[in-house]
């Protein structure tokens, strides 16, 4: 039986997470990458025992490619998401999906379209500890819900904006701490909470010399009556542990990374925590591949069976409709209904 064949567009750091991580599944197969510069893409496809591609052209022709990663800098993703879904290419696009809302929703209508497949990075999602938070919430357990709060209090050096130019613009990063570091926070809240109604911020530039945020705090309404906030920095040294807190009227749970930190419930004992911690607060270079590797196990699954993906284009779109809404309001002072 033919192994499902990947190949990575982009061979910068995240591309080692998506290569590891395809190379760890049966019945999975990567098969080469492009890169724009030549030495990383060398180094890179040595390191991999796979195909260096002399132009993307080429990589979008192969028949042995049935979806494209797309690891490259968020504001090329709209347009790299669009070549691969006219060659036919499902495609896998990194956090963000996009840098805009109209940009996602484009990615989104000619997917459907073209009839491929489509999943958003947001491998969190499919850890253990999310998908029993997720279980609890939608239990009811919790009550009467009437907070939702996540807190991405982060550190980056100075080295990690100097070193990828991209970083930390409007143009090509679409934001800064929230955007890049706090996306998947965001997406977990929303995943938990439902739908947010409206946002109201204030985002400063307080440590780094980029054109984006560092620290930004924004008040948050959601449909079914609860408040909450979120928190997003790259400013806070050494960097404290991603914390998303559900909070009811008859108990609260406490995810910290990919780990249940609190779980109250009235009339329930308390479950033991996992011993998994897994952080990049102070680093993303403390990444690994395993919670990656469990989504796209997941996403070949969905294109074999057509089965819509647990983060699609629509799904992907979520969290950018509510960082896009968060900037504006932090941008205009006012507050947003989305």
């Amino acid at each position: 039986m033919k192994r499902f064949g990947f190949a990575i567009w982009g061979c910068g750091a995240i591309s080692k997470i998506h290569a590891e991580a395809i190379c760890s599944i049966d019945g999975a197969r990567l098969v080469g990458a492009y890169d724009i510069n030549g030495d990383a893409l060398k180094k890179f496809c040595v390191d991999f025992g796979i195909e260096a591609f002399r132009d993307i052209d080429t990589l979008l022709e192969s028949a042995d490619i049935d979806a494209v990663c797309i690891c490259l800098p968020s504001g090329l993703h709209h347009e790299a998401a669009l070549r691969c879904i006219e060659s036919g290419k499902n495609v896998v696009i990194e956090k963000p999906i996009a840098l805009t809302s109209e940009e996602a929703d484009d990615i989104t209508k000619k997917a459907e379209k073209k009839g491929v497949f489509v999943t958003v990075i947001s491998q969190l999602r499919f850890s253990e500890a999310a998908r029993r938070v997720k279980d609890i919430v939608d239990s009811g357990k919790l009550g009467t819900i009437t907070l939702g709060n996540a807190h991405m209090k982060y550190w980056r050096s100075d080295e990690y904006y100097e070193t990828s130019k991209w970083r930390g613009t409007w143009k090509m990063d679409g934001g800064g701490a929230l955007m890049n570091q706090g996306i998947h926070g965001v997406d977990l809240l929303q995943y938990f909470m439902g739908k947010v109604v409206s946002v109201l911020a204030v985002a400063k530039t307080l440590v780094h010399k980029i054109e984006t945020e560092d620290t930004l705090t924004a008040v948050l309404e959601y449909e079914n009556g609860a408040v909450g906030t979120i928190q997003a920095t790259t400013s806070v040294y050494p960097g404290y542990n991603r914390r998303i807190e559900i909070c009811g009227s008859k108990g609260s749970v406490v995810l910290c990374e990919d780990r249940i930190e609190i779980c109250d419930v009235e009339g329930e004992e308390k479950p033991k925590t996992e011993d998994r911690l897994y952080s990049t607060a102070g680093s993303p270079m403390n990444m690994d591949s395993n919670l990656h590797a469990l989504q796209l196990k997941s996403f070949i699954e969905d294109v074999i069976t057509k089965r819509t993906p647990l983060l699609d284009a629509r799904e992907g779109k979520k969290s950018v409709d509510i960082i896009c809404a968060i900037y504006k309001s932090a941008q205009t002072g006012k507050k947003i209904y989305l």
